[in-house]
C-alpha cells in the first residue's frame, strides 16, 4: 500500500511539473479584440455586402495596390491586397448560396494556435443560408488583414450529398476514360489489316513492273535477233558479189533503208 501511495505521488509530481513547463498562452486585450470585430463587421456591412457581382469584379480588376489604398482609407486598416481580392472572390462565390445579407449576429476575436495571428469570427445571417466569415490579423504593430474568408453553414445531409456527387464524378470520369482506353486497344487489331491492305497493293505493283521489264527485254532480244540475221545475209551477200565469197576484208558496220533503192523493188 505504501508503494502505491509513492508512486502515486511521484506521477502526480511529474504532471505538476510537466504542466508548469509548458508555454503559457497568449490572451487577447479585450480593446484589441473590440476593434478588430467591429472593423471586420464594418468590411462585411459597408464593403463586401454593399458590392453587386459587377462592381466588385470591377474593382477587383483594378488590382491589388488599389485595394489595399481603399481599404487603408475607408478603414483605417493596413491590409494585403492579394488577400482582399482573394476575400472578394470568396464573398461571390458565397452570394449564390448566402443571398442578400441581413445581419451580423455573432463575433469572437482570439489568437490561433501558433500565437502570430488573430482570428476574428463573424457568424453571418442571409436570406438563404447562414456563414461563417473567418478573418486573419497578423499580430504585428499594425494588425495587418491578411485574409478574409466566406464559409456557408451545409447541414450534415447537404455535405454527404455534396461527397458522393463529388466521389460518383470522380470514379465516373475514371471508368470513361477506361472504357476510351479499352476502345483505343480494341481498334489495334485492325492494324495488321491494314497494313497488309496497303502492303498488297505494292507487291501487285511490283509485279506488275517486273513482267512488264521481263516482255521489254524478250522484245529487245527478238529485235536484235532480227538485227543480226539480217546483217549476216546482207554481209553474205556483198562478199558473194564483191570479194568472191569472203568477208574477211570488211565488217558490215549499219544498215540504212533508202527509199528508191533496188532493194525496195
Amino acid at each position: 500500500m505504501k508503494k502505491f501511495k509513492l508512486i502515486l505521488c511521484f506521477m502526480t509530481v511529474i504532471l505538476v511539473l510537466a504542466g508548469c513547463g509548458g508555454t503559457a498562452r497568449k490572451t487577447l486585450d479585450p480593446e484589441v479584440a473590440a476593434a478588430l470585430e467591429e472593423t471586420t463587421g464594418n468590411l462585411i456591412t459597408q464593403f463586401l455586402a454593399a458590392l453587386d457581382e459587377q462592381q466588385s469584379d470591377e474593382i477587383s480588376d483594378q488590382g491589388a495596390e488599389y485595394l489595399e489604398y481603399i481599404i487603408s482609407n475607408y478603414f483605417g486598416i493596413k491590409a494585403d491586397g492579394n488577400g482582399m481580392v482573394n476575400a472578394i472572390s470568396s464573398w461571390n462565390s458565397a452570394r449564390e448560396d448566402l443571398g442578400d445579407f441581413v445581419s451580423i449576429t455573432g463575433m469572437n476575436a482570439a489568437y490561433d494556435n501558433t500565437d502570430k495571428n488573430i482570428i476574428v469570427t463573424l457568424d453571418i445571417v442571409g436570406t438563404r443560408r447562414t456563414a461563417q466569415v473567418e478573418a486573419i490579423y497578423k499580430d504585428d504593430l499594425y494588425k495587418t488583414l491578411t485574409s478574409l474568408s466566406t464559409n456557408i453553414d451545409w447541414t450534415f445531409g447537404e455535405k454527404m450529398e455534396k461527397a458522393g456527387l463529388n466521389t460518383l464524378l470522380g470514379m465516373g470520369t475514371v471508368f470513361i476514360v477506361l472504357i476510351i482506353i479499352s476502345l483505343i486497344i480494341s481498334l489495334f487489331k485492325f492494324i495488321p489489316k491494314i497494313q497488309a491492305a496497303f502492303s498488297k497493293g505494292g507487291v501487285e505493283d511490283t509485279k506488275a513492273a517486273a513482267v512488264d521489264n521481263a516482255i521489254a527485254q524478250i522484245v529487245e532480244k527478238e529485235e536484235q535477233s532480227d538485227d543480226l540475221e539480217l546483217v549476216a545475209v546482207i554481209t553474205a551477200a556483198i562478199a558473194a558479189a564483191s570479194y568472191g565469197g569472203s568477208s574477211d576484208d570488211f565488217v558490215v558496220r549499219s544498215i540504212v533503208r533508202r527509199s528508191g533503192s533496188t532493194w525496195n523493188r
